[in-house]
């Protein structure tokens, strides 16, 4: 696909892909589930993708992908400066997953399209995001138990649920990105997760970019 290279372009193309944006009940059980992540260095984006097998949550395949930095960095704008080299790296595994895992937002975004729902609807993947910050919304704090959770409420609409993946520690900004829902975003999100508090796909894809940087780009 091409991708829009001023940010006007950007956030045209947002509005216009916001619209097929899907937050519907994922149907039947997924086996291979596919975490996304990226690191950078001044001049280029080093991607990864690791893909995990459910039940049982074991890594089967992992790729990377290494692209020019050519988008600046725009809050709301993260598709498009991660995107095509998270995409690549996707489309760099032998097996398809059922569903994606994404570092950054799904519909908790300004205008409902962020990282996570971009990616979604232009492979159209079932598509989750995991943020680390909240990007958009306002909540109620979730009590300190795993598994707890309190709805992210952005202009009068629920977009994403403020989770916690560990007992007594900060949780996770999880919203719907594309052909799921809040509570199968939650699901999911729980059934991949190790002794760590972000799902080990996205924890793998994390390791594994900052691994390619560190060979090619050196450490910093």
């Amino acid at each position: 696909m091409k991708w829009p290279g001023d940010i006007a372009e950007a956030r045209a193309a947002q509005e216009l892909l916001s619209r097929t944006v899907r937050i519907v009940p994922f149907r039947g059980r997924p086996r291979f589930i596919a975490g996304l992540d990226a690191a950078f260095s001044s001049a280029r984006i080093f991607a990864a993708a690791c893909l995990y097998r459910l039940p049982g949550l074991v890594c089967v395949e992992q790729a990377t992908a290494i692209q020019d930095l050519l988008f600046p960095y725009v809050p709301g704008l993260l598709s498009f400066r991660e995107g095509p080299a998270v995409i690549e790296a996707l489309g760099r595994l032998r097996q398809r997953p059922d569903v994606i895992l994404v570092d950054g937002q799904g519909i908790a975004h300004h205008r409902g399209i962020g990282i996570a729902s971009h990616i979604g609807v232009v492979l159209d993947l079932p598509a989750i995001g995991c943020a680390k910050q909240r990007l958009v919304g306002d909540f109620l704090e979730p009590g300190m138990g795993k598994g707890e959770w309190e709805p992210l409420r952005y202009r009068g609409a629920v977009v994403g649920a403020v989770l916690r993946t560990r007992n007594n520690v900060k949780p996770l900004f999880v919203s719907p990105g594309h052909r799921v829902d809040v509570n199968t975003a939650i699901g999911l999100v729980l059934s991949c997760l190790g002794g760590y508090r972000i799902p080990e796909p996205i924890r793998c894809a994390d390791m594994l970019s900052k691994k390619v940087k560190r060979a090619i780009a050196g450490p910093g």
